[in-house]
Order: C-alpha cells, then sequence, then structure tokens
C-alpha cells in the first residue's frame, strides 16, 4: 500500500517549489481570509488575478473553485465565496491569489515513476488545459510518451526529443525543453514520483510559464533527505487516526469498512483485505476497516499501538489480528494484545478474532488462553478467523 508513501502538495506549495528550482511561473500569494485575499492582490500589483480553491482533487474550476477577480475588492469577494465549499469531499480552507495572464497557447507536461517498467515516464502534449485522462482516452495519439531512463534523466537530449514527439513547433521546442529541465530537476532534487503542469503556456509575449502544478513527494525520503516536506503536510486535514498511527511509525491507511486488521508484513496484510471481504459477502457485506502492517520486527509495544489506533475507530465492529510469526515471534504478539486490553481497559469493547501461526506459536496461543479475555477468540485458519470476525462485525 502506498499510503503513507507519498505526499501530494497544494498548488501554492508545487508553485513555489517550481520557483526555487528556477521553472518560470506567475505570481501567487496564499490566503485563509477575504482581507488576506484583498492584501494579497493588492500585493501582487492591484490588478487581474485568479483566486484558486487550494484542495488536493481536480474539477475545482467547474465546481466553482476558481474566479476570476479583476479587483483586490473583488479578489475578496471571489475568496468569500470559494473559502469553506466542498469541492468533491475536500472543505476549502486557504485560496491562491495567483497573478494574471494572458494565454496564448496550452501545454501539458508531466514526468512520473513508471511502476510497471521500472523507470520514469515523461508526457507531454500540444493540447494541455483539459483533463489529461480524457485527452488519453478522447486522443491518445495526443499525448506523447517517453520512456526516460533513471540513471541518464531528462538531458537536453532527451528534452529536444520529447518536445518533437510531441509536436511543438520548432520556434518552442528549444524554450519548452528548457522548462521541462528544469521541471526534471524538481523531479529529482526534491525526490517526487510526479511532476505535472497542467496548463504549461506561452503568454502573448512569448513566455513560456507554468501556470498551474501537481507534485507529488516520497514521503520515504523525508524524515533523512528532506526534513523540511514536513512542513508542507496537510495536518488540518489529515485523518486523526492515521495521523495517530504516523506518530506511532505505522504503516496504517483507513479504509470504509467495518473489520480492523492488523498483520505482520503487506503481502499478508493484503491477502488478509481480500480474505474478510469475500467472509464479508456472507455477513451482511461487511467489509476491512483499515491495512495495517506492523512490519517483520515488530513487538509487544507495537502491537499495542496498532491495537489502540484501530479500537479507537467508531467504523470498527471488530478486528482480526492475522500473524505469521517469523522475526516477529507469536508470543510477542500475544503479550501485545494481553498489554493493550490492560491499558484500554473499558474502552476495549470490540470483539478480537486472533490467528497465530509460525514462529513460538504454542506460547503464544497459551499466553491469550492463559489471559482468557472475554474479547478475544482464537482462529486456527485464516479463513476461519476471517469469517469469524465478519460474522461478528455483523452482529
Amino acid at each position: 500500500m502506498e499510503g503513507r508513501s507519498r505526499v501530494d502538495l497544494f498548488e501554492y506549495q508545487a508553485r513555489d517549489i517550481f520557483e526555487k528550482h528556477g521553472v518560470p511561473v506567475l505570481g501567487g500569494v496564499v490566503a485563509t481570509t477575504p482581507e488576506e485575499a484583498r492584501a494579497g492582490a493588492e500585493k501582487l500589483g492591484g490588478g487581474t488575478v485568479v483566486v484558486k480553491a487550494q484542495v488536493k482533487t481536480g474539477g475545482r474550476g467547474k465546481a466553482g473553485g476558481v474566479k476570476l477577480a479583476h479587483s483586490p475588492a473583488e479578489a475578496q469577494e471571489k475568496a468569500e465565496e470559494i473559502l469553506g465549499m466542498d469541492i468533491k469531499g475536500h472543505t476549502v480552507h486557504r485560496v491562491m491569489i495567483a497573478q494574471g495572464a494572458k494565454i496564448a497557447e496550452e501545454f501539458y507536461f508531466s514526468v512520473l515513476l513508471d511502476r510497471s517498467n521500472r523507470n520514469y515516464l515523461a508526457m507531454c502534449s500540444v493540447e494541455g488545459g483539459m483533463e489529461i485522462e480524457q485527452l488519453a482516452v478522447e486522443r491518445p495519439e495526443a499525448l506523447a510518451k517517453v520512456a526516460v531512463d533513471p540513471i541518464v534523466g531528462i538531458d537536453e537530449a532527451k528534452a529536444a526529443e520529447i518536445v518533437e514527439t510531441a509536436g511543438f513547433a520548432p520556434e518552442l521546442q528549444a524554450p519548452v525543453a528548457d522548462v521541462i529541465r528544469k521541471l526534471w530537476t524538481v523531479f529529482t532534487a526534491e525526490d517526487a514520483t510526479l511532476v505535472e503542469v497542467n496548463p504549461l503556456v506561452r503568454t502573448e509575449d512569448g513566455a513560456i510559464v507554468a501556470l498551474d502544478g501537481k507534485v507529488t513527494l516520497d514521503e520515504n525520503a523525508s524524515e533523512v533527505r528532506h526534513p523540511d516536506h514536513a512542513e508542507l503536510e496537510d495536518a488540518e486535514s489529515a485523518d486523526p487516526l492515521e495521523a495517530k498511527a504516523k506518530a506511532n511509525g505505522l504503516n496504517y491507511v483507513k479504509l470504509d469498512g467495518e473489520v480492523g486488521i492488523i498483520g505482520n508484513g503487506a503481502g499478508l496484510v493484503m491477502s488478509t483485505l481480500d480474505v474478510v471481504a469475500y467472509a464479508g459477502e456472507a455477513h451482511g457485506g461487511v467489509k476491512p476497516a483499515n491495512f495495517l502492517d506492523i512490519g517483520g520486527g515488530a513487538n509487544a509495544k507495537v502491537m499495542a499501538n496498532g491495537l489502540d489506533v484501530i479500537l479507537n475507530d467508531p467504523q470498527v465492529k471488530s478486528v482480526f489480528v492475522n500473524v505469521f510469526g517469523g522475526i516477529t515471534a507469536c508470543d510477542e504478539v500475544a503479550k501485545g494484545i494481553v498489554g493493550a486490553l490492560e491499558i484500554l481497559g473499558d474502552e476495549a469493547t470490540k470483539p478480537l478474532v486472533v490467528r497465530l501461526d509460525g514462529n513460538n506459536v504454542a506460547l503464544g496461543r497459551q499466553i491469550l488462553a492463559d489471559a482468557n479475555h472475554p474479547l478475544v477468540t482464537l482462529a486456527e485458519t485464516m479463513d476461519g478467523g476471517a469469517d469469524k470476525a465478519a460474522e461478528l462485525a455483523n452482529a
């Protein structure tokens, strides 16, 4: 699962990173109140600006989250209309006041991690502005796809190949290629998995400008290589359970179901999700409530932290702990379960189904049997445990 390995940036954050690496951008000011929006418009010269909702989803324009303003007073009015809006489930907490531009042409460019081919992929089109998924379906020939060798990257020759393949006019190829190379610098220097510009524009005075950017960072690189990236995370909109799990170093992703899942190893957890979803079909359609991988060397403390997160999810009706002991010994897992239930005390009201196998399984099962906690049911098999957890969730 990639839930905790990526950080999607807001547009204004992408703009700032572009500017940091020399990518041509227009002026932009962030505002959280209508008054700040007015001040931002004044700072940008008092002329025409665009007031843009800052949410991590597409379709802002269609939802009314992007509005033109011809004066600071009008920018304040538009910000008042946009702030607090709900766009596809995302509440608008801030807007960007963006400098206006006279656009002559709109293009598209992105570079992303291509996991299936184990390299990078650049995509480029002289038809920007529209949703790229729509373009890819309706006119795939208009979207150039060029593989990028991770070792070589986008050098002068590769940038020239990209713009030529995309069909740029000869006089635009060099300036666009120059911007593409700068966007590649953003991609590598910031350890991104996606850098997208839509649209990349040519203004009426001939400048090539990144007008709207989308950047996804690899969170795995943040702690050591980019400690400053922590400031880019959107704590305001973060799910409190995911935030709590992250603070405890847990690989957790919240889902929409009723059966909490804990396992050790991503492969086992993914298999457990499938087995629980299948079992749930016979028990009222209950589904997995989360992905939580306690890892290969988890101890009792990690197990207790995981249970604490899951049991505090109001959607969870039962929990299935599915552990195959290897580096993680089953007795450590059992101690973690007993310890977590002791810590939670009367707050623990949801049944747990536990399936242990592998290293020290007999001792682990004995620890749980001796504890004889009324909420804990032992299961012999993965299928049997999933079925029991689904049954309890439905009850």
